[in-house]
Parts: C-alpha cells; sequence; structure tokens
C-alpha cells in the first residue's frame, strides 16, 4: 500500500465499521426511543410555556426557553447515553468481545465507527426535535414560522453531541451496566446546568451541549464565542477518543 493510499485505506475501514454497526440497530429499539423521547420533554415544555404565557413575552423564543429547559437538561444527554449503551451491549455480552477485538481492522476505526453511528441517530433526534418544537408553537398559538437562530441552536447542539457521544462511549464501553452510563449523563447534565451558569461551560463537557443549544435562553449565550465552543468540544472529543483507543489497545481478548 502506498502513502498516498493509506488515507482512503483508513476511510474504508471507518465505512466498512460504520455499516457493521448499523447492522446492529436493525429492528433495535433505538429508534423508536429517539422518536417517542424527545416529545416528554417538548409537552412539558410547551404547557409549562402556556401556564407561564403572561410573563413570557417573547413567544417563539420563550417557548425554546421552556422547551430546553427540560430537553437539553434532563433528556439530551441521557438519549446519546442510552444509544452508546446500546452500542456495546452486544460486545458485551458472551464473547462477542473477542469477536470485536479480533476484527481485521485498527480499533480506533471500530470506534469511530460506533461514534459515527451515533451521531446519525442524534443528528435524526434532533431534526425531529425542531419538528416538534414548530408543531408545539403552532399548537400554542405562535404566529409565522419560529426564527432561523433557533435552527442553528439545534445544529450547534448536534455539534456538542460530538464530545457527549465520545465520553459516553468511552464509559459504556468500561462499565458494563447498561443503565449506569446513562445516569452518569444525567447527573452530568444537571450539573452542566449549573456550572454553565457559573460562566464555567466551556470545562465541562455536559455543559457544552447546554450552550450549544442556547438551553433556557432567549439570547444567544455563545454570540461571538462560537469558535470557542467548537474548539472546547474538538479537544474533549480528543480526550475521551485517546484514552479509549488507548484502554483498548491495552485490553486482552478475554477467555
Amino acid at each position: 500500500m502506498t502513502h498516498d493510499n493509506f488515507p482512503c485505506f483508513i476511510f474504508d475501514m471507518i465505512l466498512c465499521c460504520i455499516r457493521a454497526e448499523r447492522q446492529k440497530l436493525a429492528h433495535s429499539a433505538i429508534f423508536p426511543a429517539c422518536i417517542l423521547i424527545p416529545v416528554i420533554p417538548v409537552i412539558m415544555g410547551t404547557f409549562n410555556y402556556l401556564q407561564n404565557i403572561e410573563i413570557l413575552k417573547s413567544q417563539w423564543y420563550s417557548l425554546w426557553t421552556q422547551l430546553t429547559l427540560f430537553y437539553s437538561t434532563f433528556f439530551y444527554a441521557p438519549l446519546i447515553a442510552l444509544y452508546c449503551s446500546y452500542m456495546w451491549r452486544l460486545e458485551h455480552r458472551n464473547n462477542n468481545w473477542n469477536v470485536f477485538m479480533s476484527a481485521p481492522v485498527h480499533i480506533s476505526c471500530l470506534y469511530l465507527g460506533k461514534l459515527a453511528v451515533i451521531l446519525f441517530v442524534t443528528l435524526i433526534t434532533q431534526f425531529w426535535l425542531g419538528i416538534l418544537y414548530l408543531i408545539a408553537g403552532k399548537l400554542a398559538g405562535l404566529p409565522g414560522l419560529c426564527p432561523i437562530s433557533i435552527y442553528f441552536w439545534l445544529l450547534r447542539g448536534t455539534i456538542a453531541a460530538v464530545a457527549i457521544g465520545a465520553l459516553q462511549l468511552l464509559l459504556s464501553m468500561v462499565i458494563r451496566s447498561f443503565s449506569v452510563p446513562i445516569g452518569i449523563a444525567l447527573i452530568g447534565s444537571v450539573m452542566g446546568m449549573l456550572i454553565a451558569n457559573k460562566g464555567l461551560g466551556l470545562f465541562w463537557p455536559y455543559s457544552l451541549m447546554l450552550m450549544g443549544m442556547n438551553s433556557n435562553k432567549s439570547t444567544d449565550s455563545l454570540a461571538g464565542n462560537s469558535l470557542v465552543f467548537a474548539i472546547a468540544t474538538f479537544l474533549f472529543f480528543l480526550l475521551f477518543f485517546l484514552v479509549a483507543i488507548k484502554i483498548l489497545e491495552n485490553r486482552d481478548v478475554q477467555t
């Protein structure tokens, strides 16, 4: 293999891993979860908005503050954790870990394949949330369409999922329990809200999701700081990715 062909070879290996991971999702409960679970915070946020409509005067933006108050803090990261726990569930069963570790591809490609599938499902979740938000706004009697900036915040929150996906994949890899990493994600999100409110959100990965979504705020809290936000997200991703690969490199096939 020539040096020029090496990047293409790595890319092909990652694509093979992605296809293999996607097959695991066939007929799984992941897609029903990404459709049904976001409905809960949308209902809660819309109800809260309607109950306080006399003091929430910013219409679409006010609805967004109430919806993300519940979704970003209590549902978003745990949903990603749910996806990650499911992706590792098969490897933790019987001797499937041996099959995983003996695959004829580099372990970094295996990890990135899982992460890519997680991000794909997360993108679907976020897209669906945007649709639910629009439906909720119309049912609540809001005029016109929602502001374009809302969808930019949705996209930014999806980008933050790169860091959380890498972290939760790492946790689900080393923790055999299905539910414990989900609980960690919930605790991390609640702490993320508190840390972000103190202005330290860039130093806590779960806060990045709330900041990206502009959770519970009607004006952009990251105005002028999007580049710093992107750099922080990448650095967290890189940290968790390198730690995961180091653990995998030193983990033997189980007998």
